[in-house]
C-alpha cells in the first residue's frame, strides 16, 4: 500500500487506476528530465536532497511523490509543479472546465492541490487550488523558482504561511503577497480544513 498518491484524492477503488496511471507518467518524465540534464540518480540526489533510492522508486512509480519531493525536483530542474505536471498531461488548451482541472493530492501530508488554470508548459502565471485537512503542515525547504511571486487567497478556514521565520495567521478573505527566495510552510492552523487560491507568477 502507498503512503502518498497523486491523482484525484481517493474516495474509491476506481481512483486507483488513474493515480497509478499519472504515477507512472510522471515517473517518465522524471526519468527523461534526469536524462536530459546527463545526471545519474546519485548526482540528482546530491542535487535535490532526495535519496537515490527514493528517485529510483519515483521513477519505477513504486511510490508516489510527496509535494515536498516534488518541489526540490522542480528547484532543480527549474520548473513550477504546475508545469511539471502539465507535461504529463495532453495536449494543451485554452478552457479547461472543473471537471477536468488536474487534482494532485499527497494523502500522507492531508493536501490536496487542484491547477485551476489550463495547463500549459510555457506558462508565467498560474491559478491553483489547495486544500489542506485540520493539523495538515507542509514545509518546503527552497522554491521551485527562486523569487517566485506568490499571492495566498483564504477562502475557507485559517491558514498559517510561515516565509524566512515570519509567521503570517491568514483568515478567510485575507490575502498574502511575496517573493519566494528560501523556505516557505504552509499550516492548517483552525480547527476545520482550509482552502486556499494560490497566484503564481514567474519572475
Amino acid at each position: 500500500m502507498r503512503n502518498e498518491v497523486s491523482g484525484a484524492p481517493p474516495d474509491g477503488a476506481s481512483h486507483d487506476g488513474a493515480a497509478q496511471d499519472v504515477d507512472t507518467r510522471l515517473g517518465a518524465r522524471l526519468a527523461q528530465l534526469r536524462a536530459e540534464g546527463g545526471w545519474t540518480l546519485g548526482e540528482l540526489a546530491e542535487r535535490s536532497g532526495v535519496s537515490r533510492s527514493t528517485l529510483s522508486r519515483a521513477e519505477r512509480a513504486e511510490i508516489s511523490p510527496t509535494a515536498a519531493m516534488l518541489n526540490r525536483l522542480c528547484a532543480v530542474f527549474g520548473r513550477t509543479m504546475s508545469q511539471l505536471l502539465s507535461e504529463v498531461e495532453g495536449e494543451s488548451a485554452l478552457l479547461v472546465r472543473a471537471a477536468d482541472q488536474q487534482v494532485w493530492a499527497d494523502r500522507a501530508a492531508g493536501f490536496v492541490r487542484r491547477s485551476v488554470s489550463p495547463p500549459h508548459a510555457g506558462l508565467r502565471g498560474e491559478l491553483v487550488e489547495g486544500r489542506l485537512a485540520v493539523g495538515a503542515d507542509i514545509a518546503y525547504d527552497r522554491p521551485p523558482v527562486p523569487g517566485l511571486e506568490q499571492h495566498v487567497w483564504v477562502l475557507e478556514g485559517t491558514l498559517s504561511v510561515t516565509v524566512r521565520d515570519v509567521e503570517h495567521r491568514l483568515a478567510a478573505g485575507d490575502c498574502l503577497r511575496l517573493r519566494v527566495w528560501g523556505a516557505t510552510r504552509f499550516w492548517c492552523a483552525g480547527d476545520e480544513d482550509v482552502r486556499y487560491v494560490l497566484a503564481v507568477v514567474l519572475p
